[in-house]
């Protein structure tokens, strides 16, 4: 007789040790094995909510460890898979079951590829309404006693696959719209009004360039469609080269690339942030092939790199806070940024993060820019192609 007991026992109470959904289904079909149940591929599909991945599947193979693969909208939109017998557990929330070597639908061709005989698709239910699947095959084939095994075991497993679902959710969402370490540090309780750390960074500031023209001249939806293309040229490169977006600000973008031991010497931290600049402008001319192509007007942005101390935590009132970077610092890059424009330079260069970069920069004089004290020195990198137009000698009040 097959026992399985004490694994369902560990799932309702709480799949001690088991740190992440890879551990649960890694422990679930290991003990399964270990009961003469033969299962020899196993996968647990979960949906999820992020703007690119559609959700993810735990994929387990008999002597190895559970994978995990990201599947995308257009997957699930294939006709194989919405013919398949894992769509439609999902649609009736029924079990089904395959003898692969009778009539089968054409999603599950590559289990037989593979040399598996049988299969069980289990609806995981979910208190929200939803339904997510699993599926056991096998080589040898299942029996009653196999089945009823697997099945004693899905409630549970749907209970628990449902917690990391959520708290998976809730990491996609907070990385989404505020940021991976923002994100992380909200989950870790860093919740209440001021909650907020000092620290040292390199400050990205940047925006589209003719952006009041731009909007007068075309349609919102035009408006919307090239401030995400530019925005989708940066952040992919900010996000490589390990800084952080915080903030969109109309057409503006902040994102901060901080120090701390995981990220190496101040030097490295900065010359990420203009490898990040460098990536984020071929993505841009790349972009604006495909506009003017189509027969839209090539966009352009200017980027301002500063490196100081910012306050980064909560800010705002006690029922809406926005997690974010303050200080000084912040403010001088922003400043900094609007001389991209006037002295037609793509990229505008801090006095700080210029003598820390450790490459050559060129000098571009000294700037009265509003709000900051006194006269602020700019530069631009020597090399890179990032000349557009040459500085004008005289100091002037920007911004």
């Amino acid at each position: 007789m097959i026992d399985i007991q004490p694994t369902f026992e560990w799932l309702v109470n709480g799949a001690e040790g088991a740190k992440a959904p890879e551990a649960m289904l890694q422990r679930i079909c290991d003990d399964l094995r270990a009961a003469d149940v033969p299962i020899h591929r196993a996968e647990a599909f979960v949906r999820t909510l992020h703007p690119n991945i559609a959700g993810r599947s735990f994929i387990w193979q008999e002597g190895q460890k559970v994978v995990v693969v990201e599947r995308s909208y257009a997957y699930l939109n294939t006709p194989e898979f919405l013919a398949s017998p894992m769509a439609e557990a999902c649609r009736t929330g029924e079990y089904a079951r395959r003898d692969l070597h009778g009539a089968f639908e054409a999603a599950l061709q590559p289990l037989v590829d593979e040399g598996y005989r049988d299969v069980v698709v289990a609806p995981l239910k979910f208190l929200t309404g939803e339904n997510h699947v699993a599926t056991f095959a096998s080589r040898d084939g299942f029996s009653d006693e196999h089945l009823r095994a697997i099945r004693l075991l899905i409630p549970p497993l749907a209970r628990l696959g449902e917690i990391f679902a959520l708290l998976r959710t809730a990491t996609n969402l907070l990385s989404t719209y505020v940021g991976r370490n923002a994100g992380s540090r909200i989950l870790g309780g860093q919740i209440q009004l001021g909650d907020t750390d000092t620290l040292r960074a390199v400050i990205w500031f940047s925006d589209l360039r003719g952006f009041t023209s731009l909007a007068q001249r075309v349609a919102p939806a035009q408006v919307i469609r090239a401030l995400n293309e530019l925005f989708e040229c940066q952040i992919p490169a900010i996000e490589a080269h390990g800084g952080e977006v915080l903030k969109f600000i109309g057409d503006g973008l902040l994102a901060i690339f901080p120090f701390d031991a995981a990220t190496g010497p101040t030097e490295e931290r900065c010359k990420a942030a203009l490898d990040a600049v460098t990536e984020s402008l071929a993505n841009l001319e790349a972009r604006n092939r495909v506009r003017t192509a189509t027969g839209d007007d090539a966009i352009h942005f200017g980027v301002a790199l500063h490196y100081g101390e910012v306050s980064y935590g909560n800010i705002g009132g006690a029922n809406r806070l926005d997690f974010t970077c303050i200080g000084p610092a912040v403010n001088l890059a922003a400043r900094l940024e609007t001389l991209t424009s006037s002295l037609g330079r793509e990229v505008v260069l801090s006095e700080a993060f210029a003598e820390l970069v450790g490459v050559p920069t060129t000098p571009l004089g000294s700037f009265a820019l509003k709000g900051v004290e006194g006269s602020v020195a700019a530069f631009a990198p020597a090399s890179g192609g990032w000349i557009t137009a040459s500085a004008p000698a005289d100091p002037r009040i920007i911004g």
